[in-house]
């Protein structure tokens, strides 16, 4: 997954075509480390979205702009919108994301 280094970058991915969904982490969180290991799988699942890594202490002005509270955190763009937020505490396990990401595509 790639990752997100300037809020000039982030800023250009948010505005693209369709949906792009950005994990906000931390080198410390283990359980961000845990989500890693399973997103590639979600990520084979929905080719249809772009998939993007923020460290929160990197860029601490986007993940307060966006209300991140907690890490991992999955916010969803569209169109340059946030339309979605999976809090920390909801993102732990391939179920929960991946029912988040189904949810998700039935709203659209």
């Amino acid at each position: 997954m790639e990752r997100i280094q300037t809020e000039a970058q982030y800023n250009e991915l948010i505005q693209g075509d369709g949906i792009t969904v950005i994990k906000y982490d931390a080198t410390w969180c283990p359980d961000c480390k845990t989500l890693d290991k399973f997103m590639p799988d979600i990520m084979a699942k929905h080719p249809d979205k772009k998939f993007y890594a923020l460290d929160v202490e990197q860029l601490e002005d986007v993940s307060s702009q966006n209300d991140v509270r907690g890490i991992p955190s999955l916010l969803v763009y569209k169109d340059g919108k946030k339309i979605a937020h999976l809090h920390s505490k909801f993102a732990k396990t391939p179920g929960e994301v991946s029912e988040y990401l189904q949810t998700l595509e039935s709203k659209q």
